[in-house]
Formats: C-alpha cells, structure tokens, sequence
C-alpha cells in the first residue's frame, strides 16, 4: 500500500484488475458484475466521508469494472449526486451466500474479500494523497460489517487483516503538490504546473433526463410545469434561430416546500435539461446555505459569494433556505450575499441558472423583501407533502433496488406506518428523509432478526416482515 498516489487511473485499473482476479481464482468469478457494482458503492461511500467528489474521483470511479465487463462512464454531477445514496455501508446478499457456503465447505473465501476490500479502498482513499480519519474508520466499518457476517455463519479465521487506521496520513500538502508535474516543452526546457485538459464529458440526452424526470415518485405537478418550461424555452430558441423576435424571459426559480419532497432532486434534473437544449453549456449543480455564502467580517461574504458563484457558471446554482439570507437585520452580511448574487444574475445571464428554495411562508417573505428579488424570479414551483400512498411507493423502491422483498403482511404493515405518519406529520416532517431513515431501521432490525437465525437461506436474507418495522418496545 503506497503512502502516496502518483498512479494514473489506468494504473489503478490493473491494480484493481490483480486484487479481484486474485479472488476470482478461488472460484467466483460468476460475481464480477455484482463485485464492480458493489465496489462502487463503497468507493461513493468512501469519498462521502472525504467531503465531497472531484475530477480525480470520477477517473478513478470509471476504472472500478472486472477484465470482461464493460466499463462505467461516471460524469462529475452524476458521481455527484450518487455519494449521498451510498454513505451507509450494508453487506450485500451475494457476501452473505459466499459466508454461508464457507461455513458449509470449511474454505474462507468471504474472509479473503474482506482483505482485497480494504485494499482497494484504501488505494481509493489515497487518490488525493491524503488517507483521513473519516476515510479510514469508514473503511474499518466495512471490514467490521462483513467481519460480523463470517462470525455468524462461523467461517473459520483467516490471517489477519489490514488496519485502516494505521494508513491515516497528516494533513501537510500532498505529493501531487509538492511535487507538480514536469513536462517537456519543445525547447527542451521543462515547465511546471501544466495541467492536462481533461477529455470532454459527455452529457445525458434530453430524453434520458426527461425518464429520470418522469420516474421521480409523485411531483406530478412539478413534471407537468418543467415540461412546459422546457417546452417554452425550445420554442423560443426556434423562434431565435428563425430570427422571429422573442419577449425578455427570466429562468431564475423558486422552489417551495418541506424538507425531503424532492427539491434538490429536481434542481438537479432542471441544470442537466438546461444543457441538453443548450440554454446552459455545462449544467451542473452547486448547492449551498447560508453558512456556504456568507462570512464573519465586512468585505469577507462579497468574495466567498463570488467564488460560489464562479463554482456554479454553465450550470446551476441552487440556494437551501436561501430566506436565511434575509433573515438579519440591516447590518446582516446575508444582505452583502443577496446583492452579490443578484449582480452576478445579471453579468451572467446567459449562462447561469439560480435557484432558491425552502418554505413555503419564509420563501414568499424572502422573495418580497427585495424589488430585485422580485423582479428576477418570477417562475414558482411548489412541492407538496408526500402523502402515504406515496411514502410507500418510495419505500417499495428503495427495497427493490436493495434487494429486499417484503411479504404481503409486511406490505401492510408499512402501508399502515406511512399512512399514520402523513397524517400525524408535523412541522419536522421529512418526507423522502423520513422513508430513508425507516429504511435504514428496518435494514438494521431485520439483520439483526436474520444474525440469530442458525443457517439463514437467500430468502431469509432478502425477507422483510412485520416486526422489522418495530423497536422491541413497540413490539409488546
């Protein structure tokens, strides 16, 4: 394991390539595409905890592909908004069949994976030179995790494995920047710091986008309004190009809703449209707060502002609470903000998209606030509560893409849960949030039903039942 990264990412490939063959040899080389797929999750789950996704991420996450299988094209903004759906580390079904049959066949195969695991995500880790803390105790989790599988299943004890924790590295500058680069001009002179332009990624179509569009749960009225929208913008292009006049149009917007009714989701959707019909050149998502705009000291939130905004040029930048912005005073430098973005909306009109968000009844007062607010944003969209039907919906979803079947009682016993929840919400209603933290309490008490069961079947792993929605004392 290299306490540096100056590999390449075709170099990480044979390094990943020797690890999983390795494993392959012992006798599961049917596992390769679940293997690439669920290495990927953990290399999302990985960079989670590194604080966010880059160019170099992207690279080395399109190399992760067994000999044979057709490799990944991860772009940055889907790699993006993949990592906040693969921060929680479960075992999958075909780790717990590989434990069961080493436990049968007294071979420790499951232990094996383990080690090529962290092997690889600490190679993963160390793409920026810089194994954290964070990285390596999520790394220890997966080990720990799966470690408990072959304990249940009494898979034999295997050599010892690698210790994450002992790869961690200080936080001084890394090789790649102490070291930059040295390339050869045609004078024979060398040149330092000559970045290589990165190959041109390549955006979804249109339609891919609308799909994704249309197989977002409920929304109905958002879908049916960004279709119109995008509809009218492509008529006005047309009517551009046929040199027909067209009335001045303002595609800033405001999103109003609840937490977790899918904002940000469609933030997202609308930067890739953008690009796709060319109202955007790049498309891509930059999300921020107040915390991420403003500053402590006069002068300091024009210049943190600015470098957000330069982030988010060729696509969109999207504002959560942005009403926090308004919320100060005279003197608040949330106003300093709120005047540099509307300066820039204006210089950058034509290739940048803002997009605000939050409650309904902060939002109208934000919007309200300031003549230039009003003037610039004048597209509204508004996001309702997920009832129960809906709530259910997104938990079947989730169970399906994760490989969990629910019984006809447990399909009832949700649909009572989600039901009652919608209609006890409150103020703190989370909506999608809310599904997603059942889910993962289910997924914790229905392993911990299965780890007592003596020789759990694929069945057992994959079955969801009543109880499994229940803490022990709602049980009684």
């Amino acid at each position: 394991m290299p306490t540096t990264w100056n590999r390449s990412p075709e170099e990480f490939h044979k390094i990943y390539v020797a690890n999983t063959e390795a494993f392959y040899r012992l006798g599961r080389a049917e596992l390769a595409p679940e293997m690439d797929e669920f290495m990927t999750k953990c290399a999302l789950g990985l960079w989670s905890r590194a604080g966010g996704i880059n160019q170099r991420h992207v690279d080395m996450a399109n190399q992760i592909y067994s000999r044979g299988q057709k490799q990944p094209q991860w772009l940055l903004w889907t790699l993006t908004s993949s990592v906040c759906e693969n921060d929680v580390f479960l075992p999958p079904v075909f780790y717990w069949n590989l434990a069961e049959s080493d436990a049968k066949r007294g071979t420790e195969t499951s232990r094996t994976f383990i080690r090529m695991l962290t092997n690889i995500l600490l190679y993963l880790a160390a793409v920026d030179d810089d194994v954290t803390m964070a990285e390596a105790e999520y790394i220890t989790e997966c080990a720990d995790r799966l470690t408990a599988v072959c304990d249940t299943n009494g898979v034999r004890k295997s050599r010892e494995a690698l210790n994450p924790l002992d790869y961690v590295t200080s936080a001084e500058p890394s090789f790649t920047d102490k070291h930059p680069p040295q390339v050869q001009t045609s004078g024979g002179e060398t040149k330092a710091d000559v970045k290589e332009e990165a190959p041109e990624e390549k955006k979804p179509s249109l339609e891919e986008l609308m799909e994704q569009l249309d197989e977002l749960v409920g929304l109905d009225e958002v879908k049916k309004d960004v279709k119109s929208l995008i509809n009218l913008i492509k008529v006005r292009k047309l009517r551009q190009e046929n040199d027909l006049p067209v009335p001045p149009m303002s595609l800033h917007m405001v999103f109003m809703g609840n937490p977790g009714t899918g904002k940000t989701t469609v933030a997202r959707l609308v930067g890739g449209l953008y690009a796709a019909i060319g109202v955007l050149s790049k498309g891509q998502l930059i999300e921020v707060d107040r915390s991420g705009l403003v500053a402590g000291y006069v002068g300091q939130t024009a210049l943190k502002t600015q470098e957000v905004i330069k982030s988010a040029l060729g696509g969109v930048l999207f504002i959560d609470e942005a009403y926090s912005l308004a919320s100060g005073g005279e003197n608040d430098f949330g106003r300093e903000a709120i005047e540099t973005i509307l300066k820039a909306m204006e210089d950058h009109r034509d290739d940048l998209i803002v997009i605000v968000a939050g409650y309904s009844g902060p939002m109208e007062k934000f919007i309200n606030s300031n003549p230039g607010l009003q003037s610039r944003f004048n597209k509204y969209f508004f996001f309702p509560d997920y009832n129960g039907e809906l709530l259910l919906a997104m938990f079947r979803m989730r169970c399906e893409k994760n490989g969990y079947k629910l019984t006809a009682e447990s399909d009832e016993a949700a649909k009572k849960l989600f039901d009652e929840m919608y209609e006890e919400r409150d103020d703190n209603f989370g909506n999608g949030r809310d599904v997603r933290n059942r889910f993962e309490d289910m997924v914790v008490r229905q392993s911990n039903r299965v780890a007592a069961m003596e020789a759990p079947t694929k069945d057992d792993l994959m079955a969801v039942l009543p109880e499994d929605f229940l803490d022990e004392d709602e049980k009684e």
